[in-house]
């Protein structure tokens, strides 16, 4: 830019010295070395046009050369920022999509979890609904209140310790009857589900109504109660209390809660309301019961087993004498033949010290040693 700047300022010089030089030309037109003038003149101004132009070319082609170098400087440093930018770039948006995969599988995740919850809803709902269904039938609600019933006596008792639908001699059958030992022996359960006149009293809309339905609620299970004792206890058959069973702890709650005139008369009659987590209890203490029983029995058993092992014992004993009588008299045999072999063998070496002379002699040595073994 400075060679540039002087280039412009030696040619404005220049075009104003040849102004000049017209005006000398035109007042000294009369003269005649003026022709002369204006050639040396154009002479120096061309003389100084050629030397501005080769310093021009000279400053511009250093110029192109150092623009051309601050090109190349500034394309390298473009292409490494350029480069730099898209690895970073490449960087993130890979990170980015590691991110994003991410999430989407997080969200596919939560996403499956939301519709199995969803599912399960579904499917709790109809549950509900057919619950709801299976309750307002009188007689499908007591099929219900059976199965529970049912249910938690095979889980808590063996089978020998009780019977469902069994029929009584009075010809009713108890929906389960407990196979408990005399005392207090079997006791019956039946089971009983006041569902209507329960839901009657939980939505009464005042006291009046509330009244009017508790009433309706006390005279359900007092019915159900005087059924149950004079159906299910049975003198000599069963014993002198029943079970009502009752499938829903919100109806029993209600009824020791508000019923305890009723109650308090179902003691009375023997008949004692249950729920299926009081039922779990009793069953638990049943089977107490039978164990105990169970174990007394089996101790009857032992006690008869030890007595036939100590008359087993008194006998072994018995021949172990009698052995050890045959071993004595066996000992005195042993020592009688020790004996008669020890006086063997004495007459052996007699015999053998024998000297043998004349014939008198060894006979009457003959008659020595016969003698006395005749004798023994």
């Amino acid at each position: 830019m400075e060679l540039d700047l002087s280039f412009l300022i030696a040619f404005i010089a220049a075009a104003a010295a040849l102004v000049a030089v017209v005006l000398v030309l035109r007042r000294d037109a009369g003269r005649s070395d003026s022709m002369q003038a204006l050639s040396r003149a154009q002479g120096e101004i061309h003389s100084q046009l050629r030397t501005l132009s080769d310093q021009n070319i000279t400053a511009i082609s250093q110029i192109t050369d150092r623009l051309q170098k601050q090109e190349r400087d500034l394309t390298k440093n473009v292409d490494q920022r350029l480069a730099d930018v898209t690895r970073r770039v490449g960087e993130t948006l890979q990170k980015q999509a590691a991110d994003s995969a991410a999430t989407i599988g997080d969200l596919k995740e939560r996403l499956g979890t939301i519709k199995a919850a969803q599912d399960n809803i579904t499917k709790l709902s109809q549950q509900v609904v057919s619950l709801q269904d299976v309750l307002s039938n009188k007689q499908a609600r007591g099929a219900f209140g059976e199965t529970q019933m049912m249910d938690q006596v095979r889980n808590a008792l063996p089978p020998t310790a009780y019977a469902f639908q069994h029929k009584l001699n009075s010809g009713k059958i108890a929906d389960c009857l407990l196979k408990l030992p005399n005392p207090p022996g079997p006791i019956a359960v039946d089971a009983k589900f006041p569902l209507e006149s329960y839901h009657a009293l939980r939505e009464a809309a005042d006291d009046a109504a509330r009244t009017t339905a508790r009433r309706a609620f006390a005279a359900d299970v007092q019915k159900h109660v005087k059924d149950i004792a004079q159906k299910y206890i049975v003198p000599g058959e069963t014993a002198d209390s029943a079970l009502m069973f009752v499938p829903s702890e919100a109806v029993f709650a209600e009824i020791h809660a508000e019923l305890l005139d009723v109650v308090e008369a179902s003691h009375r009659s023997r008949v004692y309301i249950v729920s299926p987590t009081t039922m779990m209890a009793t069953l638990h203490t049943i089977r107490a019961v039978l164990r105990d029983a169970q174990m007394k029995e089996q101790a009857g058993v032992i006690q008869k087993e030890v007595q036939t092992l100590a008359q087993d014992v008194f006998r072994l004993d018995e021949r172990v004498g009698k052995l050890q009588r045959h071993f004595g008299q066996a000992e005195e045999d042993i020592r009688q033949i020790r004996i008669s072999t020890e006086k063997v063998a004495k007459r052996a070496a007699r015999i053998e010290e024998v000297d043998l002379g004349e014939p008198e002699a060894v006979a009457t040595r003959e008659r020595e040693l016969l003698g006395p073994a005749q004798d023994a």
